[in-house]
């Protein structure tokens, strides 16, 4: 079962970097192909909801780490992240959790449960409010083929179980891999700023390798993908230089981490933000 458990989230967490590619019609010259096979991707081999994603994933492009335009820093309830949002709410004596904390309850909230606990309530929410009755067809039928696979092995309850078993290890990878580039970078209002500055702002990059390259979808490359976010993941490394380059020319800071470092930045800028709220809130 553990073996089985690997393989499938390793197949998993692939094609959610694969589906990225195709929801930013990265892979085929039509548009329309390139949304279909993203919902197919989506929907019927992952079990989400292609209209979710680019709802989701359209504004944070748009308007990365900005305070009530992105929904992924939508944190709030359980996490404060950046220097403006902590400072604002502990003036005015304002709160859900002790985020002085946050650092470390960190490890048991975010990562093991954002894929298999809020998101399975978040999607089906959104389809059903937006009355997208066809997408959630299509993701009935990933839980038909689901259960039909490895009902042999471990029946109706237990393939579901699996299922979570499989979300909760994929969430980990997930969520560490996609917030490493943008929780310790600048949160703040939406200030205006050119899209380059914006971007920049909002993101760093990680290391090249093999490994990096394979683990995070390419996505080490965050810099170059919110720049150029319809440019096919293989190329992405042929502009660094270029972008490098740029922002000398105009002062500005292009940051690559190693991949430790970038994840061990989520818990540091996690710790400083709790520390500004404490603050605030006992003055």
């Amino acid at each position: 079962l553990l073996v089985a458990s690997l393989f499938m989230v390793s197949a998993q967490a692939q094609a959610g970097w694969a589906q990225h590619d195709y929801g930013h019609l990265s892979v085929f010259p039509s548009s329309k192909v390139n949304h279909w096979i993203h919902i197919f991707l989506l929907n019927f081999f992952k079990g989400v909801s292609s209209s979710w994603w680019n709802y989701r994933h359209y504004l944070h492009h748009a308007k990365p780490n900005m305070l009530r335009k992105d929904p992924d820093i939508r944190l709030d309830m359980f996490f404060l992240l950046g220097n403006v949002l902590p400072k604002e709410w502990g003036k005015k004596k304002k709160g859900f959790m002790p985020y002085e904390f946050q650092h470390h309850y960190w490890f048991m909230i975010m990562p093991p449960l954002l894929l298999p606990l809020y998101f399975n309530y978040e999607v089906p929410y959104f389809l059903w409010s937006r009355k997208k009755y066809g997408e959630m067809f299509w993701m009935f039928t990933f839980f038909v083929r689901y259960v039909t696979m490895f009902y042999p092995f471990l029946g109706v309850g237990g393939s579901l179980l699996f299922y979570l078993w499989v979300r909760f290890l994929e969430s980990h990878w997930f969520v560490w891999t996609t917030q490493m580039s943008h929780i310790p970078m600048d949160v703040s209002y939406d200030n205006n700023e050119d899209w380059v500055t914006a971007q920049l702002k909002a993101t760093c990059n990680v290391e090249q390798s093999l490994f990096n390259d394979w683990f995070s979808g390419h996505l080490n490359f965050q810099i170059e993908h919110h720049l150029f976010p319809t440019m096919p993941r293989n190329n992405l490394h042929k502009t660094t230089e270029l972008v490098k380059s740029m922002c000398k020319k105009h002062d500005l800071n292009y940051q690559s981490k190693s991949l430790y470092g970038a994840m061990r930045d989520i818990v540091g800028s996690l710790k400083e933000s709790g520390a500004m709220w404490y603050e605030a809130y006992h003055m």
